[in-house]
């Protein structure tokens, strides 16, 4: 059976409906940076995404090629995620979405060499006909992290968030945004088949102890 990130490790993919307080280990990812409005059909956002996916599926299904990736073993492609800012903004103003700045990832497992990568853009390129040299291969490491599931559009977040602020307080913590610790969204449903009041997205803060 192929190993899944969401089933190995529910407690990152499987939060609650209410806020709770998680260390997030360090793990390698595929991105693509940004900027701009994640809404406009065919714009820099969407690029991304199909950049994403063309190259975590090519590095997926590798093991039917001719190249082998060391340590290789089936697993599923974990789901799309984002880190959102803006520039002079702590937090996300959701009424001004193009000064949105976005990293999209998607995980990939630790046996994924910088090597791998560079293999799997050529191929998706020339496969997809796409220009996969925005993609980098990232290590992230969060740590102490405020996460909750979220249900509901993206533009009703700020209630959900309004929760995840009051919990921290009351547990002694307080927000911790700055360069590399970010509005970190995990995309569990797929909005385009999906009702949106049924849309699940995990959301995550990075927190310091006051």
């Amino acid at each position: 059976m192929a190993f899944d990130f969401k089933k190995e490790y529910k407690e990152f993919y499987s939060p609650k409906d209410q806020p709770s307080i998680i260390t997030i280990p360090k793990a390698n990812y595929l991105a693509v940076k940004g900027r701009g409005n994640p809404n406009i059909e065919g714009g820099e956002y969407q690029t991304a995404i199909a950049i994403l996916y063309a190259v975590a599926y090519t590095l997926k299904m590798s093991y039917k090629t001719d190249y082998q990736i060391k340590g290789f073993f089936e697993y599923v492609v974990p789901p799309l995620e984002g880190f959102w800012w803006q520039d002079g903004i702590e937090g996300i103003d959701y009424s001004h979405k193009e000064s949105f700045n976005w990293l999209s990832v998607i995980r990939v497992p630790d046996f994924i060499s910088r090597n791998d990568v560079n293999w799997a853009k050529e191929r998706a390129a020339k496969k997809k006909k796409i220009d996969c040299n925005p993609l980098e291969l990232l290590a992230i490491d969060e740590g102490l992290c405020v996460q909750i599931m979220h249900h509901g559009t993206y533009d009703d977040e700020p209630a959900t968030v309004k929760l995840m602020d009051d919990y921290i307080a009351r547990q002694g913590y307080q927000n911790d945004f700055r360069e590399d610790r970010l509005h970190h969204e995990i995309y569990l449903s797929d909005p385009r088949k999906t009702a949106k009041e049924k849309t699940k997205t995990i959301i995550r803060h990075p927190i310091r102890k006051i």
